[in-house]
Parts: structure tokens; C-alpha cells; sequence
């Protein structure tokens, strides 16, 4: 009666915490159904269920999710015991990577974290059978492929910690550049120079949590016009660079 795309979007839904009434009256999908659905599920899935209780360091887990959603992933275990979560991490940062494996830790301490090489990249890795839980956006698909909003418990961390949440999707997906111009000044050229930061997700609900976020802390951007699916945000004020500055900065 239903194909597979609706079923998938009705499971992503109700792993993002939704109550079974709200996912039948969005999808129109009766609750017999989802429930069907849900008891025929891998016994992997029905245990990522149980509450692993909240993040031990919410300041972590803001910065922590901002890089999730923007270069991580959850993939389960082939034998069915768990999942991992994985960040992609550029080997031309190393001090990203170790403030990823710390993020981690502090979220979850005592958890096991290791890096896996791939080519031009690294994954830094850690395996726990809570994973979806503590990130509901988990679900199939690319991630702009199908809707990306927060628990209301995760709000509440990143309205707390704002800050961290910027740093984490810039971490992932944004970078702070130089652009510069010449000028003629009484008859001599002269070189300006001037910082400003980029966030680019194809995703147009990261992307709103990012500026939701950069009003939340007072930062003045706007997007970027451009031909390509993805969204640009660009920070080029000079007061807003210089507040990012200060609680961002360049990738190290």
C-alpha cells in the first residue's frame, strides 16, 4: 500500500523523537501501519531505542552536532550491535581533528574514538549503540534529501551554546578566507586586504539552523548568489568578522 520512500520518511520521523500521532497526521499514514512497520524493524534498531540519557558536556554536544551535520554520518554495525558515528575531517587540519576526538569524549566519556584514513581525508570514528539517539537527524538518505529540524532537547543545548554550534558547521562546511582589492590612492595602487567567512550545505535546513544561529549571536551575513544547488552564506562585515574572529577563527 505504501512504497518505500514514504515508509523510510515516517521511520526518519519517528526516530527524530516524534510522537506516532504526529507522524500519522503529517504523513497521513495510519498508526497501525507505522506500528508494523517499527515491530518488524532489526533488533539493532528497536535496542538504539532506550534512552542513553543526555550528553555528559552540552557545550561539547553543540559542537559536536554543528560538525555532525555538516560532515558526519551514522552507519550501523554489519553484524547488528551498534553504530558508528563518523566525522570527515581534512588531513590539512590536524587540530580540527583532535578538537573532533575531544567533542566526542566529553560527550560520551570513556567511549572508544579511532580514525580511519581514506583518501584525502580522515574519519574520526567512535562506535556506541546510542548513536541514533543522540542524533535523531540519523535517517535514510542524504541528509538534504530529506528534512533536517532538532529535538527540542537539542534546541535547548544550542540555544545555551550557541557559539559552538557556529564553530562546529564552519569546522564542517565553512572555512575563513582573505579576500583582496586594489584602490587608487593619490596616484599610487594599493592593495586592500580583508577576512571573511563562507558556510556552503546543499541542505537548505542546515542551512537555516546556521543562520538561525548567526542572529541568535548578533552576526549580520547573507547568502550568496550562484547557479549551483548548494547554499552560500557569506559573514563580511567587519564588526561580525572580528565577533567571529573571536570565537572561531581559522581552521588549525
Amino acid at each position: 500500500m505504501y512504497d518505500i520512500s514514504t515508509r523510510k520518511r515516517a521511520l526518519s520521523l519517528v526516530a527524530q523523537g516524534r510522537s506516532l500521532n504526529s507522524v500519522s497526521k503529517e504523513t497521513g499514514i495510519s498508526r497501525h501501519a507505522i506500528t508494523c512497520w517499527l515491530s518488524r524493524l532489526e533488533p539493532l534498531t528497536r535496542m538504539a531505542t532506550a534512552d542513553p540519557g543526555p550528553p555528559a558536556d552540552d557545550c561539547a554536544y553543540s559542537y559536536l552536532l554543528g560538525l555532525y551535520l555538516g560532515d558526519g554520518c551514522i552507519s550501523a554495525h554489519p553484524r547488528g550491535t551498534g553504530y558508528y558515528l563518523a566525522i570527515a575531517c581534512a588531513d590539512a587540519w590536524p587540530g580540527l581533528m583532535q578538537q573532533c576526538r575531544e567533542a566526542i569524549q566529553q560527550v560520551r566519556p570513556g567511549i572508544g574514538v579511532y580514525t580511519r584514513q581514506k583518501k584525502g581525508c580522515s574519519m574520526v570514528t567512535s562506535y556506541s549503540r546510542h548513536w541514533p539517539r543522540l542524533f535523531p537527524q540519523h535517517g535514510p538518505g542524504r541528509k538534504h534529501e530529506r528534512p533536517i529540524a532538532l529535538a527540542p532537547w537539542q534546541q535547548q543545548i544550542v540555544d545555551a551554546h550557541p557559539w559552538e554550534f557556529v564553530r562546529g558547521l564552519i569546522h564542517s562546511d565553512g572555512c575563513r578566507i582573505t579576500n583582496w582589492t586594489t584602490r587608487l590612492v593619490a596616484g599610487e595602487r594599493k592593495r586592500y586586504e580583508y577576512p571573511r567567512y563562507f558556510f556552503t550545505n546543499t541542505s537548505t535546513d542546515i542551512v537555516r539552523l546556521f543562520t538561525d544561529a548567526l542572529d541568535r549571536v548578533g552576526i549580520e551575513w547573507k547568502p550568496l548568489n550562484q547557479s549551483r544547488a548548494a547554499v552560500t552564506i557569506s559573514v563580511a562585515r567587519k564588526a561580525s568578522v572580528a565577533l567571529m574572529d573571536t570565537h572561531i577563527g581559522p581552521k588549525h
